[in-house]
């Protein structure tokens, strides 16, 4: 079966900063901004993702690109006879696997609120307590849950079986330019709102009085941490693009440019939501109720709230989704290359699959309520545990560890791959720092996630 590839290099970018950009960037980044003093957290989260991010991308898409295969058969062509990486490959599709049986029930919610401000749920002056009830009616309600969550993924693996070219690019293309229409039209009006500039100051400008309120160690930690698992790395969500993309480019100028738009989103997220926030007196490190409670109370009570809610969440919607649909283009690809099937029964054997596997999270916070799993934690913290704290940064580990250690491909084979293209190039000099100072900070932030 011959191999499928991108249209265009637009399309690749597009896709992998699609996979990139998601509630990590739209939801998260913002609120651990705002709870990590600002403007000093930004400019220690671009170092870190230069000198962390940029690198481990590099690496996953080296391992694809140099294979043409998904995870498993991708270790298999590259690893020494006699090697075992490639149970890391099993391993990533498992991974892939578990964020997306909860992926998709918040990414349900995003789609949920952009249908309830668009029909009017929420009325001009609404209370708070009324505002948390829409949530908490949401959560509550196992229909609402299953039907949102259902919609993401039938959607999701019916763009998918379209076709890489028909389905998955055309449709990224289509959702990441509307995403940078909508950043551009809701950064643009809350520019424009009473008080601006005083959620500016505090997101961009740095001020050392609001770290040492936080602590410096926390807020270097949470630089290193966000930076690391925006890009969603290690369980070879990136590594599929790889195997699709061409040998034009340096893998550093391409992981540089997905590393810029998935920036770029992140910091025009904030753009958006401080200024609301200061604008309408409500603290923005609301922590993770920031997007279903803190700003529909900012939007119901803001002229026009109804059309700038809707276009909020239509934002947030196309956001999660452009992620749900590269994870799942893994989980195709990956049952193509080891079982031989056809896209079209990959996506529906892996979309009853996903289906039955999201229910227990879609029912955990009202049928399922009762079970706590891992230390105390719901069923979708509990699965997020798995994948953001545990199978992330070990899953980097073992690509890092592959491409520059003798053991696994070796430091040179990875980088004549990286280097081969136009572009940005790495440097043979970057040898220690990648094999001594790269696998330290990635323990470390194994052992700060597993306190």
């Amino acid at each position: 079966m011959k191999r499928e590839s991108f249209k265009s290099r637009i399309g690749f970018l597009l896709v992998s900063a699609g996979c990139a950009i998601g509630i990590g960037n739209v939801w998260r980044f913002p609120f651990v901004a705002g709870q990590n003093g600002g403007g000093i957290f930004v400019l220690l989260y671009l170092f870190f993702l230069l000198a962390l991010g940029v690198p481990v991308l590099t690496m996953e898409l080296a391992v694809g690109r140099a294979s043409r295969k998904s995870a498993v058969l991708a270790y298999k062509s590259l690893e020494k006879p006699g090697s075992f990486w490639h149970i890391h490959g099993w391993i990533c599709m498992l991974g892939c696997f578990i964020l997306m049986i909860y992926y998709t029930t918040v990414s349900g919610w995003m789609l949920s609120y952009f249908f309830k401000f668009a029909a009017g749920t929420f009325t001009p002056g609404m209370e708070a307590d009324s505002i948390g009830g829409v949530f908490n009616g949401l959560l509550s309600s196992p229909i609402q849950m299953i039907l949102w969550m259902a919609i993401i993924v039938v959607l999701g693996f019916w763009v998918c079986s379209l076709g890489l070219q028909n389905g998955l690019e055309r449709i990224s293309k289509f959702m990441m330019t509307a995403l940078f229409v909508l950043i551009a039209v809701l950064a643009v009006h809350s520019f424009s709102l009473d008080n601006a500039g005083e959620g500016i100051r505090f997101y961009l400008l740095p001020d050392i009085s609001r770290v040492k309120e936080a602590g410096i160690g926390s807020v270097i930690s949470a630089a290193m941490n966000q930076s690391f698992f925006t890009l969603s790395l290690g369980v070879a969500s990136m590594e599929i693009f790889g195997s699709y993309m061409s040998k034009d480019k340096t893998l550093t100028s391409e992981a540089v440019s997905i590393c810029g738009l998935d920036t770029f989103v992140a910091l025009m997220s904030g753009m958006i939501i401080f200024p609301a926030c200061f604008s309408f007196g409500v603290q923005p490190d609301a922590g993770p109720s920031l997007i279903f409670l803190t700003l529909p109370n900012v939007f119901v009570n803001m002229a026009g709230g109804r059309i700038w809610g809707t276009l909020f969440f239509l934002f947030m919607t196309f956001a999660s989704f452009s992620t749900v649909i590269a994870v799942f283009e893994n989980l195709i690809s990956f049952c193509m290359d080891m079982f031989g099937w056809e896209r079209k029964k990959a996506s529906l054997i892996n979309c009853i699959l996903v289906l039955v596997g999201s229910l227990p999270c879609a029912l955990g916070y009202n049928i399922l309520s009762n079970i706590h799993l891992i230390g105390g934690r719901d069923i979708l913290d509990s699965e997020d545990f798995i994948v953001s704290i545990c199978l992330l940064p070990i899953g980097s580990l073992i690509f890092l560890l592959f491409c520059v250690t003798k053991w696994g491909w070796g430091f040179d084979s990875y980088m004549e791959e990286a280097n081969t293209g136009s572009g940005l190039r790495l440097s043979p000099k970057l040898k220690p720092f990648f094999q001594i100072v790269l696998p330290i900070l990635i323990l470390v932030l194994l052992i700060q996630g597993l306190r």
